[in-house]
């Protein structure tokens, strides 16, 4: 049987998922109604809610004698480390472009690495079945973006697919609506090339890491050439040049969702290995008498840093099961064996780290994951880490991309350029508008509250680590200071009401509040502490209009990410799996005018 290892690209929400599910329908995996309407490759809850890939999986069908692992990319450029590792397993790639919208930023951040490791791209255009969509222009555009980013000419010459994948067809032409989707099937068949084989002892690049509570942690990878055998000794090529003896116990290969046993796996394919122990990513499974290592796989620096610590704020251990140091060090320890582009420092303090990793979205992820799987823990403000290259501070510059309505342009233009962003070009689409920055990761965090603000929601922002460039100079922060909580207790409704006037709250009435906590945003530029807890003094006197009731603007509610972006170097976010609260470092207000001094 012949194989073809395909990775899917996408920008987020053009319906690379819902593809992959047509197209294990197809392979007659399931029956269609056995998972109406549920996705089956974001099968991580996050996922789900969010639309979007963070670790990439693998499935494969049998089409016409011929099996194609189908590989799944995220999406995101904070999720770098994920990409480099799959497309290290594939031959050619399906490129997914929504039919009105065209490729996006972050298509263009992952179909850049494929093109430079000599990937075939297939263009498949989908959602054609939308009213005002363009397929002709995308097509064009993807061309173009081709040229831009220094593809071959066998590249340049790429089949395109058109179809709607929610309504579950493909077609070479798209005013011809077909009923299945077999035209994809059969192009990827046609144009994708078979695994390349190389003569030789026998290699194997470990890309990614399966765990499972009975077996441990499984190798999987592509055997680049050679055989494998249940069974065999190998030789575990480590990234550092050493070379450790082991065995196989078990080869796993994949089929439809899941995996099966095999007793041998030839060059080509895709494959999961039981039984190695203390292997990373990137090492490479060789000979055992004549090992050859394959280069490791090049991982994007990290470009932030965040301190986590144990939640020592007065409602500590309320929610959560997992609160000690011991057990937040241990997750993150667990976390570092798959997830590549993070890296994590002890500080002086034995309960506090620094964790660095590809950006705002790449933390905050990890932090979402771990408060659902009950843990508690307080997190400071996100820190841009600066370089000294040849003795000149540097610091990372983010391309920005910023989709808007054509009204708002003025506005959005002004707030970057106040965050030391450059307007590289500007781009009519119908009624849109796309403008292209260069700004620092600096500039980045906090900017997509503001722009939402000031654009009534309406913005599509994308961002990409371009490289290290001169320290851009101060980026004036947020303007305003924090209302601070005075005592521990339950906000009362009348003392929430008689301090509207000093700014905006992020707390309702009836919520707990402890000593130090910020609960709102202040209206002055410094901090101010009040007392929430305050209730209304009785008297056995009458007066008029005292009754009246009081009238409260609703609290302001963040997303974790918006809460990391929005607070200052004194303060942290305490997250547990119930709540996500804002708080001063020191609690106490004595404490924080000492440190002032």
């Amino acid at each position: 049987m012949s194989i073809k290892n395909i990775a899917i690209i996408a920008h987020v929400d053009h319906g690379k998922t819902t593809l992959v599910d047509k197209m294990l329908l197809a392979g007659k995996l399931f029956k269609d109604h056995e998972k109406p309407g549920e996705l089956i490759m974001d099968s991580n809850d996050l996922e789900r809610e969010r639309g979007i890939t963070i670790l990439s999986k693998n499935v494969s069908v049998i089409y016409k004698d011929t099996k194609i692992n189908i590989i799944d990319t995220p999406g995101h450029a904070d999720f770098g480390g994920e990409v480099e590792r799959v497309l290290n397993m594939a031959d050619g790639v399906l490129l997914l472009v929504d039919a009105f919208e065209g490729p996006m930023p972050q298509t263009r951040f992952v179909l850049q690495k494929a093109v430079k490791l000599g990937l075939k791209p297939i263009v498949v255009i989908n959602k054609v079945d939308k009213p005002n969509c363009r397929p002709e222009e995308v097509q064009e555009m993807v061309f173009d973006l081709m040229f831009n980013l220094n593809a071959t000419e066998d590249q340049l010459d790429f089949p395109t697919i058109y179809g709607s994948a929610k309504e579950g067809w493909m077609s070479d032409d798209w005013k011809e609506k077909t009923n299945n989707i077999t035209p994809l099937l059969d192009s990827v068949i046609k144009y994708i090339p078979e695994p390349r084989i190389e003569k030789g002892s026998t290699q194997m690049l470990i890309t990614s890491i399966d765990f499972s509570p009975y077996l441990g942690r499984i190798a999987v990878g592509r055997l680049h050439r050679g055989t494998l055998k249940e069974g065999q000794q190998v030789s575990l090529c480590h990234r550092d040049g050493s070379i450790v003896r082991t065995k196989i116990k078990e080869l796993n290969v994949f089929s439809g969702l899941g995996r099966s046993k095999v007793s041998e796996v030839s060059a080509g394919d895709i494959c999961a290995l039981v039984g190695i122990e203390n292997f990373e990513i990137g090492d490479t499974i060789a000979d055992i008498d004549n090992p050859e290592p394959l280069p490791p796989i090049a991982i994007d620096e990290p470009t932030m840093s965040m301190l986590f610590t144990i939640n020592n704020s007065p409602f500590y251990g309320k929610d959560g099961k997992y609160v000690t140091s011991r057990h937040i060090y241990d997750r993150l320890l667990k976390e570092l064996e798959k997830n590549l582009a993070l890296r994590v420092e002890n500080t002086n303090s034995a309960d506090s780290w620094n964790v660095f990793g590809r950006g705002v979205l790449h933390l905050s992820v990890l932090i979402e994951t771990m408060r659902r799987e009950g843990f508690e823990l307080q997190v400071g403000q996100p820190q841009v880490i600066i370089k000294h290259i040849d003795g000149v501070k540097s610091e990372p510059i983010e391309e920005l991309t910023i989709d808007v309505l054509e009204d708002y342009s003025g506005k959005v233009i002004e707030l970057v350029t106040r965050r030391k962003g450059e307007l590289l070009s500007m781009e009519r689409k119908g009624e849109r508008t796309v403008l292209e920055f260069t700004i620092p990761s600096r500039g980045i965090i906090g900017l997509r509250n503001n722009v939402l603000t000031a654009t009534a929601g309406e913005a599509i922002i994308a961002h990409r680590f371009i490289e290290f460039q001169p320290y851009k100079g101060e980026i004036e922060k947020r303007n305003n200071g924090s209302l601070v909580c005075l005592e521990t207790g339950t906000a009362i409704a009348y003392a929430l009401d008689k301090l509207q006037d000093r700014g905006k709250f992020f707390v309702k009435p009836g919520d707990d509040v402890y000593e130090g906590q910020v609960i709102g945003e202040s209206t002055r530029e410094d901090d101010l502490t009040i007392n929430i807890t305050k209730t209304k003094k009785l008297t056995n006197m009458r007066a008029s209009g005292s009754d009246d009731k009081s009238k409260l603007a609703p609290p302001v509610v963040f997303s974790l990410e918006e809460a990391l972006e929005y607070i200052q170097s004194d303060e942290y976010v305490e997250i547990t799996p119930k709540s996500i609260r804002l708080r001063k470092i020191f609690l106490k207000e004595h404490e924080r005018k000492k440190l002032n001094k």
